[in-house]
């Protein structure tokens, strides 16, 4: 039998057991409906203050759950400058849906401009009582509007974090237009990324400690477009506003023993 550990529906611990079998699907997300499931997400809003001033990396963006819609089968997360503020939208999936190892995959719709961050992205659920890096971060797909035709795929662990990332930069052209799928495999050996079906990039660590590898443990999930900051900008160009990332859906399949 396969355990999958911690897997949390509808905000509580569930042991789910399932046999040993191909293409188990453990979590699927396809934003159907007029709403936001409340049972697999919640919002984060404000500015990140005290705690996180600018969400921790100088960001300029105000999240506030009007600026996330759930329309024509997609999350849409619109980032849009009102005066002299930005605004945009960012929903984790923390204490509703974790899991620990499997196939994730998400098909996505990028937006384009000189100073957007859009990501997807998860944390180790015990960030609360560890903090960050030693909670780990597995970044699914990670864009910036400065370089594009460029996507990002980063691990962060105590050993190696920030601007010391283990990172994979892909050049992909024409990556902005239409939807993408991008695919991680993350098993308790390694992590594998994959665009439109083509590896791009394999993560084994130095050590399997918490330093280096802390992933052996359940995540939740992160869907957020910044603006500005020491990654996304620092110069945002104003001009783009309003501007839209679309996500299609999330599915998380049981990898085979």
């Amino acid at each position: 039998m396969k355990s999958l550990k911690n897997v949390v529906l509808s905000g509580s611990f569930i042991m789910l057991l399932f046999p040993a079998v191909t293409a188990q699907v453990i979590f699927e997300e396809n934003f159907d409906g007029e709403q936001l499931n409340r049972d697999h997400w919640s919002y984060e809003e404000g500015d990140g203050c005290p705690h996180l001033c600018g969400w921790g990396n100088n960001e300029r963006q105000i999240y506030n759950r009007d600026y996330l819609k759930v329309e024509d089968g997609n999350l849409v997360i619109t980032a849009v400058k009102e005066g002299d503020q930005y605004f945009s939208g960012k929903v984790n999936s923390k204490d509703k849906v974790e899991f620990q190892y499997g196939e994730i995959e998400v098909r996505a719709k990028l937006p384009e401009g000189h100073g957007i961050w859009p990501a997807i992205w998860m944390l180790g659920h015990d960030i609360n009582e560890v903090g960050w890096p030693a909670s780990g971060e597995i970044d699914i797909m990670e864009y910036v509007g400065r370089e594009p035709n460029t996507l990002y795929t980063t691990l962060h662990y105590p050993a190696h974090h920030g601007e010391n990332a283990s990172s994979k930069k892909t050049y992909i052209e024409d990556i902005e237009e239409g939807y993408h799928t991008y695919k991680t495999i993350w098993n308790e050996k390694n992590i594998k990324y994959y665009m439109d079906g083509e590896l791009v990039y394999t993560f084994v660590p130095e050590k399997y400690d918490e330093e280096y590898y802390p992933f052996r443990k359940p995540f939740y999930f992160l869907l957020n477009m910044a603006v500005g900051g020491n990654f996304g900008g620092p110069e945002v160009d104003d001009s783009i506003f309003p501007v839209k990332f679309y996500i299609d859906y999330i599915k998380v399949t049981a990898l085979e023993e």
